[in-house]
């Protein structure tokens, strides 16, 4: 078993935090707000830590998942971030979805420091976390993924190493411009058997069978259906990654018509108040 940090106690990092304590690795954890660090070791055990340099102190891994490139640079640099607490050949593991840019910073910063880096966003969301099944996509090189692997293996259901530093970053950005359209065609479809008079729960249990079915529509119909979306991953982060995406998409040359418009309708359901919302809220803007 390992010593670990993780840095970062959100609906995501709290419960993958909690996976690390259960499979048996030492674990301390630092989190923004006391509080909510405090609560997770009253919860699964081990330690908090004041700062992330604390958190970071003696361990061979330190985890993060915070909320964006600031919050990333801000718990790895300077005088009380990670990077100037961990001992050289430690590996600092980030499950933030953030710009492949300031990924490969702080890769660079990290190979300076004689430490290794390995950008592992994940996709599954809050239940995904919970229940251990996360999908996470690694940028790296092979050794440092190596080691790493079996430390994030506690909460992943898939685990994969796709290219070198910043390849974990633009996986994520594909993953979530498949979304963005799956949902919204989704959001359509359901919107248009409302408005022709049909039983949207009927229809889902015929075509979720065919080439139409897909996650959301297994675990989202029912709720938009509902018009429930207190849950889930909020609209304010979709809108997060989809900026991140799109600007990608400039410094590349690479065209994202659809994630463009839908991200659009994603400004839209903030209007309505719903920055909190689950992203199948989207339907909202249809029905309303």
């Amino acid at each position: 078993m390992a010593r670990v940090a993780f840095l970062g106690l959100g609906v995501m990092g709290f419960p993958m935090a909690g996976h690390l304590a259960a499979k048996g690795h030492e674990v301390t954890v630092y989190n923004r707000s006391p509080a909510k660090a405090a609560a997770w070791v009253e919860k699964h055990g081990g330690k908090s830590a004041a700062t992330p340099r604390e958190a970071a102190a003696g361990a061979e891994f330190v985890m993060s998942c915070v909320g964006n490139d600031d919050d990333l640079r801000a718990v790895c640099l300077g005088e009380d971030g990670a990077f100037a607490g961990m001992e050289k050949g430690a590996v600092f593991v980030d499950h933030t979805t953030v710009s492949a840019q300031v990924t490969r910073e702080l890769s660079a910063e990290a190979d300076r420091l004689g430490l290794g880096f390995i950008d592992a966003p994940v996709s599954g969301g809050q239940a995904g976390a919970e229940n251990g099944v996360l999908s996470v996509m690694c940028g790296g090189d092979d050794a440092t993924y190596a080691r790493a692997e079996p430390v994030i293996d506690a909460y992943a259901r898939v685990c994969k190493l796709l290219g070198d530093s910043g390849s974990g970053q633009i996986a994520k950005m594909m993953n979530q411009i498949c979304i963005a359209g799956l949902v919204q065609g989704l959001a359509e479809a359901l919107a248009f058997g409302q408005k022709a008079g049909m039983d949207g729960r009927a229809v889902v249990e015929v075509i979720s069978q065919g080439a139409a079915g897909s996650w959301q529509m297994q675990n989202r119909h029912a709720t938009m259906l509902d018009d429930r979306f207190d849950f889930g991953f909020a609209v304010d982060w979709m809108r997060k990654d989809l900026g991140i995406c799109l600007k990608t998409a400039d410094e590349i040359g690479a065209s994202l018509p659809v994630t463009a418009l839908v991200d659009q309708f994603y400004k839209e359901v903030q209007q309505m108040g719903g920055n909190r919302w689950d992203t199948s809220a989207l339907i909202k803007r249809l029905t309303r």
